[in-house]
């Protein structure tokens, strides 16, 4: 059966953010996903979940700036010490909320970024997953790498499914996964099926969203109940992440979920 994870960063804003945690409970969740918890210490998270029976799937590093357009640190040359912080402040997050798996954002590249400048990217990129992977293998965690499409996220330094698949062979760590976002997959390459019996070997978590407006995974041109068939089929037993923006109020938009446990 598959397990749906509410993104709390997207879903239920309704809501105050400590609040959706209930309201995720209420209509079946049983795992949850949000982009960051830093503005909250880490025991008002661990309640939230506690009190209404939730697991945390995932979240993400700390993104540096994100107010001023910062994606991610990763690739970032110039920012490897802060990167290093980041790693050392998320794995304290993910202990304290027994959170199995952390999402490193690669970062955006400037702006008509000629060849030196994304070979530096890849070098500093590289190095900083391996210290990543490494720093999380200590405490039995998993990093993941996640395309996203440059419509969204302009100039993301990894945006496709091929590209992820060679940082995981240049990094060389047991424990670095990819993200497969299907949303993302579908606006930059398409032929989701077949990038996903390709990739699936490398996944370590799943999101979904409709295409192309990001609402729910029954609007939009995405077949998805084809997909988690087969992903079911593949015998993927992890979290799909519900990461989409409703398009009105939460819970009503949710009938698309009863075939997987959810109450709208």
């Amino acid at each position: 059966m598959t397990r749906l994870a509410a993104n709390l960063s997207m879903l239920f804003p309704e809501h105050d953010f400590l609040d959706r945690f209930a309201a995720a409970a209420d209509a079946g969740f049983r795992g949850v996903e949000y982009l960051f918890p830093y503005a909250f210490e880490p025991q008002e998270l661990r309640t939230a979940l506690d009190d209404n029976g939730l697991s945390q799937v995932l979240f993400n590093l700390p993104p540096g700036d994100w107010e001023a357009g910062e994606r991610g640190l990763a690739s970032l040359p110039g920012r490897e010490s802060e990167f290093r912080d980041s790693v050392i402040e998320a794995i304290r997050y993910a202990e304290a909320l027994d959170c199995p798996r952390l999402h490193a954002m690669a970062g955006l590249l400037p702006p008509e970024a000629d060849a030196a400048t994304r070979a530096a990217h890849r070098e500093t990129y590289i190095a900083n997953l391996r210290f990543a992977a490494g720093e999380l293998a200590k405490v039995g965690k998993t990093l993941l790498i996640e395309p996203i499409n440059g419509r969204d996220m302009p100039g993301f330094f990894l945006q496709r499914q091929d590209h992820a698949r060679e940082v995981l062979g240049w990094v060389g760590a047991d424990n670095l996964r990819v993200q497969f976002d299907i949303y993302h997959c579908q606006i930059t390459e398409g032929d989701l099926i077949r990038n996903l019996e390709i990739q699936f070997p490398h996944i370590g978590h799943v999101q979904i969203a409709g295409v192309p407006e990001r609402h729910e995974p029954d609007s939009g041109e995405v077949n998805y109940p084809a997909l988690i068939e087969r992903l079911e089929s593949l015998g993927y037993d992890g979290w799909v992440g519900c990461e989409y923006r409703p398009a009105g109020e939460t819970r009503t938009g949710l009938v698309w979920g009863r075939a997987y446990g959810l109450t709208p």
